[in-house]
């Protein structure tokens, strides 16, 4: 149905995996996933630190990238990483994980790695933040991979242009941000604004929909009731236009999460989720 690389994100072929849960690996093994991801047309591959875990003890992480080659899933992206700004026993939690992505990234020759800011809406301090992102953004690059943020209405780093303002200071190459359409819709950014988000500071973009109305809070709201790309009130065709005159051309992630999606047999979740959002990428 098209030509451009579809790239399933994590929660897509993650089964019952349950994000909003203290445990939230995903009940179906990396083979399965990367297999019924490939037999729906992906070339693209996200992976949740949890699910990266147990995929190394099952078959290290030579075995994860002959999975993923065998599959022909050659964009990789690692999420997520929270507290990278921290200090004390928040930031040696964070970069236990840290430790672990970078070094997965640099094995199967990741494209990003994807982290967020503050889910509780602290104060971001620029110039303090900036710093821990360029020195992050940094490490990434040493091992060939970039780090986009993924800004989050619900976060202290809420729209598009609070994850720019937050990169530009931070002056490193290696950072940028992800663009989740519902994030942009639920902030209310006007598809029109994303024309002119700079191409070098896009790290990756990922398609879906929603209906108009929340219901329950933004974080209930995303991880319950995104629906397919066409079954929402997304201005989809403006958003596509939008970013591929910011210079955008793939891999287009695909990231739905929803009861619904959650309750299909992964082969075909990541069918739909594939053919609907290939529609809109003639």
């Amino acid at each position: 149905m098209t030509t451009e690389d579809l790239l399933a994100t994590c929660w897509t072929t993650a089964g019952a995996a349950d994000p909003a849960g203290a445990d939230q690996r995903s009940p179906l093994g990396l083979r399965e996933r990367a297999e019924a991801a490939s037999a729906a047309g992906f070339t693209g591959f996200g992976l949740l630190h949890a699910d990266l875990l147990v995929a190394e003890r099952e078959h290290g992480l030579a075995g994860i990238r002959s999975i993923l080659a065998d599959n022909g899933l050659v964009h990789l992206e690692l999420e997520a990483l929270a507290g990278w700004w921290a200090d004390g026993p928040p930031r040696a939690a964070s970069d236990a994980v840290r430790h672990d992505l970078l070094r997965a990234a640099e094995a199967l020759g990741a494209h990003h790695l994807k982290i967020h800011g503050d889910v509780e809406d602290g104060p971001l301090h620029l110039d303090v933040w900036a710093g821990e992102l360029a020195a992050l953004a940094a490490q990434a690059d040493a091992v060939g991979a970039r780090v986009g943020i993924e800004f989050l209405p619900w976060s202290n780093v809420r729209t598009v242009h609070d994850g720019l303002r937050l990169v530009e200071a931070a002056g490193h190459p290696a950072g940028g941000v992800i663009i989740d359409v519902w994030h942009t819709e639920r902030a209310h950014t006007p598809p029109a604004e994303l024309a002119a988000v700079p191409l070098s500071r896009i790290v990756g973009v990922e398609l879906n929909d929603a209906d108009a109305l929340v219901l329950g809070t933004l974080y209930e709201d995303t991880v319950r009731r995104r629906r397919l790309c066409g079954e929402g009130s997304f201005d989809l065709p403006g958003i596509i236009t939008a970013l591929r005159t910011a210079g955008w051309s793939g891999p287009w992630g695909v990231e739905i999460l929803s009861d619904a999606h959650r309750a299909l047999p992964v082969h075909e979740a990541t069918e739909t989720a594939y053919r609907t959002a290939a529609a809109f990428l003639p």
